[in-house]
């Protein structure tokens, strides 16, 4: 692990069984979380786009951010290494080609901002460009990205099953104009064509109809990173973008801390009592995990930001609720743990778009808490939690850095959770198992915070 506060903290394996620590007492620590994955993977794609080199600072050296560092590499990009001064690695230096380099192929793993975003990029490349993915991850959806691919002039051949493994015949150019869209199984459909959109030879006209369009904080965030490069996206209506073709500017730019990321150790103070500090908390972000302070104040939690910091502090306990979590389906998993010790049962809805990510995130939290004594349905849009004693036993992953780190808070109430696999942790922040020991051994505290929810562990 890069940085010397945790240096001392041994290294976990790189796959396999993980016992989750069960807290001890409230919790008191400080913890500074690595950059968000979802804004490295935008601006690397913006950065291979630009019409001259550019730094990312402080980025997300992850499964993930490496699954498209290698992609990008392998179209002829240049992406070099630069000491930083960040605590958990080196900065990116992204030195664009134009055109991309065909006849090669990209794996992109379990990424799914590594999909849609390279797949809408290979139209660039001269000659063909191969995407295939980890078997685990060949069912996530790309049907809605062929098809408008497809409309826009991008030869793609994929033998008809509309899914990865698929061909991008590259010609060096993409024509652009107007494509229609049905993105309700993922805002990343409507990102990774705006990303690619200024590059098109007419720019773009994009217009989504469909179902509900999940995830909009993510598609506000590509907008907004296009800005700070000079491309100004317009919207005419809901569910309506227009991407003037032009220069994407070549820029220096700075990469948040993944507020997602941070998600479980905010609400390990909710759980194991205390509180809980992350650094470098941004005044304003586009991120989903932006409204985690509004949604931990809901669920009885006190939020304050100061001095560049979010502290959630426990309150008397966790309030059962209802939400629409449409925008924020990521921090799901979090919340479902959190609900599990709720005084009330909860509801969350807005979020069917979420079984199509590394699992079915639904169907396995269900699962999971169902085998360890919970009560949980599964609903056509949602999930619902009704707070029951739950035991220990093997906490499964299901392939999900999410779902093992729902174990991870299950774990600090309930003794004798295992995870199968925290290896999968990896895919956005290969340091949890040291931060979350970190957490754990922080300053004891004064005792003056509610303490951990034993009542409902058997």
């Amino acid at each position: 692990m890069t940085g010397d506060r945790y240096s001392h903290l041994p290294k976990p394996s790189a796959r396999g069984r993980w016992a989750a620590p069960t807290a001890e007492g409230p919790l008191r620590a400080t913890i500074t979380v690595p950059g968000s994955k979802s804004l490295t993977n935008r601006e690397l794609i913006l950065a291979a786009l630009a019409d001259g080199p550019g730094r990312l600072a402080s980025p997300l050296h992850s499964d993930d951010s490496a699954r498209m560092i290698t992609a990008l590499r392998t179209l002829g990009v240049g992406i070099d290494r630069s000491p930083g001064t960040g605590r958990y690695g080196d900065d990116l230096v992204v030195t664009p080609v134009w055109p991309l380099q065909g006849a090669t192929e990209v794996d992109c793993g379990q990424a799914g901002t590594v999909m849609r975003f390279v797949a809408g990029l290979a139209g660039f490349a001269r000659g063909d460009v191969t995407l295939t993915a980890h078997e685990s991850a060949l069912h996530r959806p790309m049907g809605t990205m062929i098809k408008a691919l497809r409309d826009v002039g991008v030869d793609i051949d994929d033998g008809g099953h509309w899914s990865l493994p698929f061909i991008v015949r590259g010609h060096g150019h993409v024509r652009g104009g107007e494509v229609v869209v049905d993105a309700s199984a993922s805002s990343q459909f409507v990102s990774g064509l705006l990303l690619a959109a200024p590059r098109f030879d007419v720019g773009l006209h994009l217009i989504h109809r469909g179902a509900r369009l999940p995830s909009m904080p993510h598609i506000d965030m590509t907008i907004e990173s296009l800005a700070h490069r000079g491309v100004h996206v317009e919207r005419p209506a809901p569910g309506e973008w227009v991407v003037p073709a032009g220069a994407v500017r070549a820029k220096d730019v700075a990469i948040e801390p993944d507020l997602s990321n941070a998600a479980p150790f905010l609400a390990a103070a909710m759980i194991a009592g205390g509180s809980i500090s992350v650094t470098g908390w941004p005044a304003h972000s586009t991120q989903p995990g932006a409204m985690l302070t509004e949604i931990l104040s809901l669920m009885g939690a006190r939020a304050v930001r100061r001095g560049g910091s979010l502290t959630v502090t426990a309150g008397n306990g966790i309030a059962g609720v209802d939400l629409d979590l449409s925008a924020a389906g990521e921090l799901t998993p979090t919340l479902v743990a959190l609900a599990a010790f709720a005084d009330a049962p909860s509801t969350f809805y807005g979020i069917g778009h979420i079984r199509g990510h590394e699992t079915d995130r639904i169907a396995a939290l269900v699962s999971e808490l169902r085998a360890r004594g919970g009560e949980a349905q599964e609903l056509p849009d949602g999930i619902r939690i009704v707070p029951r004693a739950l035991t220990g036993g093997t906490w499964r992953s299901h392939h999900d850095h999410r779902l093992a780190t729902t174990g991870a808070l299950i774990g600090l109430a309930v003794p004798g959770i295992e995870i199968d696999d925290i290896g999968t942790t990896a895919k956005t922040l290969p340091e949890f198992p040291e931060l979350w020991q970190a957490m754990l051994d922080g300053a004891p505290d004064d005792g003056a915070h509610s303490q951990p929810l034993h009542d409902l562990v058997s």
